[in-house]
């Protein structure tokens, strides 16, 4: 049947937001300097480079910055007058890229999972607690430490107008060179924590219940840091200051 083709099905939202989240809990440094940026920030160029979007006259720019505004690396790919008139890279491409690296300091999370996550409950930036400034589209990439759990210390980001390409291109980019310097580490006398495993495998069924539509009285229960503990906060607080009102 199908002439032996077989239909894939199509990922919801939840499970790319359970990927995207995965993948944070995954991709952690044990250190993280102004050349590991410059090295990364340079790897993204050369990688985008090299693919087919660039060849047919699209554009990137890339951030890399600490989480307290210090620009370990910045850089743009393309030109603005490129023969295939293709004009996508602009000061309005920097002005997206600062408001997906914004998304990534309110939240501590990737910009693609709080997209994903975002569609999956059915909200908007402003029901989620987020400013008119912030753009909530994949590509920026929170930069972890292993044994620094309590916040990301820096955001990688790249923006060319594809959500899903752009997360991906930041995020392999990333695994790449962890597994890079993890090679580098084998040297005698040198060694480095494996990263984290990420969150196990969880069914589709558990993701449905967290996203409200569970039924019974039990209260639902979020994964820990995840965008609905934040979210359920943000409620929380605004109900608070309305009673004291």
């Amino acid at each position: 049947m199908f002439n032996g083709i077989h239909m894939m099905a199509v990922p919801t939202d939840a499970n790319l937001a359970t990927q995207a989240l995965s993948e944070e809990k995954t991709y952690r440094f044990q250190a993280f300097s102004a050349d590991d940026a410059i090295t990364l920030g340079l790897s993204i160029r050369k990688r985008f480079r090299a693919s087919s979007r660039h060849g047919k006259g699209k554009g990137l720019v890339i951030s890399i910055q600490t989480v307290a505004g210090h620009t370990l690396f910045s850089c743009t790919v393309g030109d603005l007058g490129h023969p295939s008139g293709i004009s996508d890279v602009s000061l309005d491409s920097w002005a997206c890229l600062e408001g997906m690296i914004s998304v990534v300091k309110r939240t501590s999370h990737s910009s693609y999972y709080v997209e994903k996550g975002m569609s999956a409950m059915g909200k908007t930036a402003k029901q989620m607690g987020l400013d008119d400034n912030m753009r909530v589209s994949g590509g920026a990439f929170p930069i972890w430490l292993e044994n620094a759990p309590c916040c990301p210390i820096a955001v990688v980001a790249a923006y060319s107008g594809s959500s899903q390409d752009d997360h991906n291109l930041v995020v392999n980019t990333v695994r790449d060179y962890i597994k890079k310097l993890r090679r580098s580490s084998d040297a005698p006398g040198l060694s480095m924590p494996e990263p984290s495993q990420g969150l196990p495998h969880r069914p589709i069924s558990e993701w449905v219940s967290e996203l409200g539509f569970g039924a019974g009285d039990q209260p639902l229960r979020h994964p820990e840091g995840s965008l609905y503990d934040h979210h359920e906060h943000h409620e929380h607080h605004e109900d608070h200051e309305h009673k004291e009102q």
